[in-house]
């Protein structure tokens, strides 16, 4: 642990500064070795860069690089010390060095991972908790080191998949705020006091017009009170379930938001069993880690079902949110007692499906949109010729 002191030196003066020791009486030692008199010690602040969350990927490297160290030999408080000293990543540095210096202290390394919830999800001090009774730590560190850099790439495709389609969406209402924002404005006091009243397609493209450009800041902060008081809404838990059950339910979004959670599930759960962690301890904290209120009730049901000494593959396929296909190489897995292989394989499996599915979304997005903003055109070009027809047949 780090303390801060301040001492005397031989010649009077108080001098300040920050010192690595077991314990204060270690610390006063070392500075009386020094030939320094301490007037106080005190436990250092721990630094305030270790409380960010650390990048998921740069985790997951960070263990691979633990894991290659213990694989050379190098003993785990050496290991974690190096890691400290690593540049490429403030928060990681700072984590692993306050790791350091309680394992030094004599603390286990998964308790002092469970104290940063921020930095170390559960599913990671159960893995480590679980290699450090078994003895095979560096094994753990390889399966920790996959598993989060694949979820990071899995992530970094989906949002890169989203990318173009946010693009569109942009440019579309870019041009849908020109359109009602400027364009329609200038052509409107053309058509106000027209005998016989407009079209109702004029009088909609008008109250459009209306709302972006005279009543545009009202429309804004209504949008803003909308978007904040969903997500506060879906913080509830049964909002959070509707939700869930709406965005499911939707053609192109529901299959890709189910196989993603299918994915973490698959992922979570058989790396911790491959590691060792029990069946039902594996299952509670998969649960926390599926981000899917609807899957969090099928692994409820599946924990209760496997308790009563029942087979896990049953109550998922009876929850409904599981592919008949997951269903079935579930139950392979459970029957030649290699569900962690399986459900691995499952999760590889999902993810080239995902990459599919992604794909196929995107393709579809794209003339989408173009038709919409098409028929906005449309819209706005009928309600401009459709008055103006009108008033040449007044005039004939």
């Amino acid at each position: 642990a780090n303390f801060t002191y301040v001492a005397l030196n031989t010649n009077g003066e108080r001098v300040r500064g920050t010192i690595a020791g077991a314990s204060e009486h270690a610390v006063m030692t070392e500075l009386e070795s020094r030939s320094l008199v301490p007037v106080e010690i005190a436990p250092a602040k721990a630094e305030r860069v270790s409380a960010k969350r650390p990048p998921a990927r740069k985790l997951g490297e960070a263990y691979g690089q633990l894991a290659d160290l213990l694989h050379a030999g190098v003993p785990l408080l050496r290991g974690l010390r190096l890691l400290g000293q690593s540049k490429s990543n403030a928060a990681i540095a700072a984590t692993f060095r306050e790791l350091a210096d309680e394992v030094a202290d004599g603390a286990e390394l998964a308790q002092c991972m469970a104290q940063r919830p921020h930095a170390f999800p559960q599913v990671h001090t159960a893995m480590i908790r679980a290699g450090e009774k078994g003895g095979f730590l560096e094994q753990v560190f390889t399966r920790l080191s996959h598993l989060v850099i694949s979820q990071a790439e899995l992530r970094a495709k989906v949002v890169g998949n989203l990318i173009y389609p946010a693009i569109l969406i942009t440019l579309g209402s870019g041009v849908c705020f020109i359109i009602f924002g400027f364009f329609v404005p200038k052509m409107r006091p053309m058509f106000e006091k027209m005998e016989g009243g407009l079209p109702w397609v004029t009088q909609a493209v008008f109250a459009a017009s209306d709302l972006i450009g005279k009543y545009g800041p009202f429309t804004a902060l209504a949008l803003v009170a909308s978007v904040l008081s969903i997500w506060q809404l879906q913080k509830r838990p049964h909002v959070r379930v509707w939700l869930s059950q709406r965005l499911s339910s939707l053609p192109v979004i529901g299959p890709i938001r189910r196989a993603l959670a299918t994915v973490r599930f698959c992922q979570l759960l058989g790396t911790m069993l491959d590691n060792g962690v029990p069946m039902l301890a594996a299952l509670a904290i998969t649960r926390n880690g599926v981000a899917d209120p609807l899957l969090e009730d099928a692994v409820d049901q599946a924990s209760q079902a496997v308790q009563s000494g029942q087979a896990l593959a049953k109550p998922l396929g009876e929850s409904g949110y599981f592919e008949p296909d997951v269903i079935e190489m579930i139950a392979v897995g459970e029957s030649a007692n290699n569900l962690d292989d399986v459900l691995l394989k499952i999760a590889r499996n999902l993810e080239s499906r995902i990459d599919r599915m992604l794909t196929l979304a995107v393709r579809l997005i794209e003339p989408l949109l173009l038709v919409l903003i098409a028929l906005v055109v449309v819209a706005v070009a009928m309600a401009i010729i459709l008055p103006m027809t009108q008033m040449a047949s007044n005039l004939g």
